[in-house]
């Protein structure tokens, strides 16, 4: 082959991704067969999970779908794991790829309205400290009776909204042109740079409160997450018990939470505290005004639409009418049969977004397909189930937290109350003790997993989303941001299994 055919290879792998970082993958794809066959598919596996959190790690360099995908088609080759095994855990998470593929696309119709909304909000608090509040509380209260997914995609969208309107004026051009791309800054004016930077820190920081709001109020009832209804159902608890049950580790760590959201944007640490420009200000002020005088009568119509939507949107959450993704599918429906919107290439642009997440979450099932038939939690838990009954909860709890960190907390909560259960029913522990792992299992999945992205949907939703490159929102940066966090829900998580449960 050429030296021109060679590099032509070369840069059309990853693209225009950097060249040692092609590097690794290719290295990565290179030792996984020699360590099988050396270290054994045990050891192996752990090496692989390092490598995939690389990719999330370095998901601004690269979409982590592509060199994600091809560890985790290595996997299947080397027998790690099996193509039926893939599918298994994909069926079994089938509600939430309806949830992304369905869901976000109804709340891409529903933008207007949101922006509508939250510019109202954002200009008329003026209190940094309040409007973050104000954002996690809002997250957390739906979440709790929504889902985290659905509410991120709100926070994403809203957040799309509020960056390319003042992005299309730093570029020079009318915040209502219709052909601008956002994500370049290379027609950005001079004197609107430094805001513009001041604009994106400001924004990732009320992203983070509201994402972390999402698990505060998610942990905290029987819809708020994935895993707790798989733990409800498994304990046999309805929607008021669960509250009850987990009200003495929730109720403190919400507290504390806000406390903390409070005093990060006060101090102005690990990357909090930035105010909203003035020029920002002037711009989404300036945005209001011209989209309050050009609104006429069918833009009314679409809006009052778009309220109505929402209201059927929240009651056929909060009452479970169907599956999540099902009632995604009825909102993009209704919005665009009564709307208007009836042209394909109108409503393809709706999926942009949600399915190349969907994608990149199919191939987690593989990886998560990995830990599961090579039992490389199987160590861990067997570890925690041989401990006194007295200190169990407690050490439940670390032990979750820090595999959900690495892992799926919806694999992990899976793994260990089925593991719980099956304790249950050999008579190895009490229902008392069931019920006590049980709140260990839930709380301990839910808080701690806010220290990477890789722990919670949402989190990795939001890392993988069209606005974290936009606002300058790495891996990294995430992971530093969520630390104090971490800390708190964390610390306070585990005082409060261990003193009350």
């Amino acid at each position: 082959m050429s030296a021109s055919a060679t590099q032509a290879f070369w840069h059309n792998f990853l693209g225009p991704s950097p060249g040692w970082y092609k590097k690794a993958i290719i290295a990565f794809l290179v030792i996984n067969p020699v360590l099988l066959y050396t270290i054994g598919p045990f050891a192996t596996g752990w090496v692989l999970i390092g490598e995939f959190i690389f990719t999330l790690a370095l998901a601004l360099r690269c979409y982590p779908l592509q060199p994600g995908g091809l560890l985790a088609i290595e996997a299947v080759i080397l027998g790690m794991t099996s193509p039926h095994s893939v599918f298994h855990e994909t069926e079994a998470n089938f509600e939430v790829i309806l949830l992304l593929m369905f869901m976000v696309a109804g709340i891409y119709f529903m933008k207007d309205l949101l922006l509508f909304v939250f510019t109202r909000i954002l200009l008329k608090v003026k209190s940094k400290i309040v409007l973050s509040l104000l954002f996690s509380l809002v997250a957390a209260f739906l979440s709790a009776f929504l889902d985290a997914l659905t509410v991120t995609a709100v926070l994403i969208s809203v957040g799309v909204g509020f960056y390319s309107v003042y992005h299309k004026v730093a570029s020079g051009k009318g915040s209502h042109h219709d052909t601008h791309d956002h994500g370049s800054d290379v027609d950005v004016q001079a004197n609107h740079k430094e805001d513009l930077e001041d604009f994106r820190a400001f924004l990732r920081s009320l992203l983070m409160h509201g994402a972390v709001g999402t698990a505060l109020g998610g942990v905290c009832t029987l819809v708020g997450e994935p895993q707790n209804l798989l733990i409800a159902s498994v304990a046999d608890w309805d929607f008021i018990k669960f509250v009850t049950v987990m009200a003495p580790v929730t109720m403190p760590v919400l507290a504390c939470g806000l406390m903390t959201c409070a005093l990060l944007e006060w101090s102005g640490k690990f990357g909090y505290g930035a105010k909203l420009p003035a020029s920002v200000r002037l711009v989404l002020n300036e945005f209001q005004e011209n989209a309050d005088e050009k609104r006429d009568t069918r833009d009314v119509a679409r809006l009052v639409v778009q309220a109505l939507v929402a209201v059927i949107l929240v009651l056929g959450l909060a009452m479970h009418w169907a599956a999540v993704g099902l009632i995604g599918l009825m909102v993009i429906v209704l919005l665009t049969a009564f709307n208007g919107i009836v042209e394909e290439h109108q409503i393809g642009h709706a999926f942009e977004e949600a399915l190349p997440f969907t994608a990149l979450l199919v191939v987690f099932f593989a990886i998560v397909a990995v830990i599961h038939d090579q039992h490389l939690f199987t160590p861990v838990i067997d570890a925690v189930l041989a401990m006194d009954s007295t200190i169990r909860p407690g050490m439940f709890f670390i032990a979750n937290g820090v595999l959900s960190m690495i892992s799926d907390n919806v694999f992990v909560a899976t793994v260990y109350i089925n593991e719980v259960k099956m304790a249950l029913d050999a008579g190895s522990i009490s229902r008392a003790e069931f019920d006590q792992l049980a709140v260990a299992i839930n709380t301990g999945t839910n808080l701690p997993s806010v220290a990477t992205p890789n722990g919670q949907a949402a989190f990795l939703f939001l890392l993988t989303s069209a606005l974290a490159p936009l606002i300058r929102l790495s891996y990294g940066r995430m992971v530093i941001m969520a630390l104090p966090y971490t800390i708190v829900m964390g610390g306070v998580g585990l005082a409060c299994v261990t003193a009350f449960i």
